[in-house]
């Protein structure tokens, strides 16, 4: 009697594994060679070193003018006349605006008066004294009435120069009513308007000149030990950008009461773009010390913890990427500086850091060097 056969489902698994066996057997007639890996990853990499990093700290500076003028009148009255406006440039004797002058030229004009009637009374004592004179050389007056026209017309001549250095005075004062700009510069702001009643005290502008500029800068105590003339001092706008770098020139040797700061003076030697009265953001550099620094872009942050990838050495002659807890420092333009974790001649990934992951093969390049900036015109840059 005949076996019965196996079903069809039963044999299948066994085909199964005889197709594997035959595969396995393939490839060892090839060499026994096993599947090929991903390939490298291309990234940019940097070699890492130590350079000079800066110790600062950033303040609020004040630009002010060595050369900068304050506008008050020098007589009392009603401002009739404003001859310039705010911006204007000037020079030294322009007439910036006018005083009601009435009362001071009334003043004047009755001293004048008093002159004209002291003239007529020297011309007449000096034709009485010219009289007696010849009268007592006749015999007939007195000494002693030459004596009193002598002295009559001395008074009278010592009232007329009186009066005439009244009248000096006078016109002085009424030349005050013009008010004039003692420097060149440009004006700055005119609170008065026509009508207004100014005094001695009110400040009626200023005139300043983009030229002998400086920069204020209040540091607090506790950091005023490490104050020096010779300091450098960057000049940064918003974006972090330096301006300019100076150097500190004076240091106050008494302590602000008011603010517990001690007065810091830099000058602007390059002051292009800058004003009087403008804020500054002023970067005392108080030491330089020699640190690693890692591009920003090259660090990854994870759960409050910095990580980069280095280049390695692998198997078999390929390179690849390890990851790296970083400690950080301050930020110093586009780097962070790394206080532990890195180590001086290591390469850093600086790109494609998105695209690996702790052990992946890689091939590493230099980065390109940026773009140099275009060439300045023959005709120099426009400076405001």
């Amino acid at each position: 009697m005949p076996f019965p056969t196996a079903p069809t489902t039963l044999r299948r698994p066994r085909g199964l594994a005889l197709a594997a066996v035959l595969l396995a057997a393939a490839a060892c007639g090839r060499g026994g060679e096993a599947p090929a890996g991903p390939p490298p990853t291309n990234v940019e990499a940097i070699t890492l070193a130590a350079r000079p990093v800066e110790r600062t700290t950033e303040f609020v500076g004040t630009v002010r003018s060595r050369r900068s003028a304050t506008v008050q009148p020098q007589v009392e009255g009603f401002v009739t006349r404003i001859l310039k406006q705010s911006g204007d440039r000037v020079e030294p004797g322009a007439v910036l605006l006018e005083i009601d002058p009435r009362v001071q030229q009334a003043a004047v004009i009755n001293l004048e008066s008093q002159r004209a009637a002291r003239r007529a009374e020297v011309v007449y004592a000096r034709q009485q004294a010219e009289r007696l004179k010849t009268l007592l050389e006749a015999g007939a007056s007195s000494q002693s009435e030459m004596e009193q026209a002598q002295t009559a017309l001395e008074t009278s001549e010592a009232q007329l120069k009186a009066v005439e250095a009244q009248i000096n005075q006078q016109k002085v004062t009424l030349a005050y009513h013009q008010v004039k700009a003692t420097v060149s510069g440009v004006l700055g702001d005119i609170p008065v308007r026509v009508g207004d009643s100014v005094t001695r005290s009110t400040v009626l502008t200023t005139i300043d000149q983009n030229a002998g500029l400086e920069v204020y800068i209040h540091v607090p105590v506790q950091q005023a030990s490490m104050l020096k003339v010779g300091l450098p001092v960057h000049m940064v706008d918003d974006a972090g950008r330096r301006l300019a770098t100076e150097a500190i020139t004076f240091v106050s040797p008494s302590v602000d009461p008011a603010t517990q700061s001690v007065l810091a003076k830099s000058d602007l030697e390059h002051a292009a773009g800058f004003r009087t009265e403008q804020y500054v953001r002023a970067q005392i550099v108080w030491e330089e010390t020699p640190a690693l620094t890692a591009p920003i872009v090259s660090l990854n942050r994870i759960n409050g913890q910095f990580f980069a990838y280095v280049v390695e050495p692998g198997g078999g002659g390929v390179s690849v990427a390890r990851q790296r807890s970083v400690e950080t420092g301050p930020v110093v333009g586009n780097d962070y500086v790394v206080t532990s974790g890195l180590k001086a001649g290591e390469k850093l990934i600086v790109s494609g850091v998105q695209k690996i992951r702790d052990g992946a093969p890689v091939s590493a390049t230099a980065p390109a060097p940026p773009p140099s900036d275009p060439p300045v015109p023959t005709g120099g840059r426009k400076e405001g």
